[in-house]
């Protein structure tokens, strides 16, 4: 009743071909020239100088990135916050009407 169907292995329809016979070839290694211009050294890069406006704009920058994201972190807690004491206030008021509910009866 519940033994699964193993399924066939289907048979090629249409024109089949033979597999073909691969000659190995014979690799040639190519000499390597130097090249006919003349390589300098790269040139090492500049390294970044801070000024004082400069670091007293990093730090501001950081310091605004820091006030936003904490501002928005206490504005989803509080949002969580609210909605925790008004699904609260809710199991209140409905837990009342269901006990007032079997005292009337």
């Amino acid at each position: 009743m519940l033994r699964p169907k193993i399924p066939t292995m289907p048979t090629p329809t249409g024109r089949v071909t033979p597999p073909t016979v691969v000659e190995p070839t014979a690799v040639v290694r190519a000499s390597h020239t130097p090249p006919a211009y003349p390589t300098e050294p790269a040139r090492p890069r500049p390294t970044v100088q801070l000024t004082p406006g400069t670091a007293l704009a990093l730090v501001g920058g950081g310091t605004a990135v820091v006030l936003v994201v904490g501002a928005v972190l206490v504005s989803l807690l509080l949002a969580v916050a609210v909605t925790g004491a008004s699904v609260a206030v809710c199991a209140v008021v409905l837990r009342s009407l269901l006990a007032s509910e079997a005292k009337r009866r």
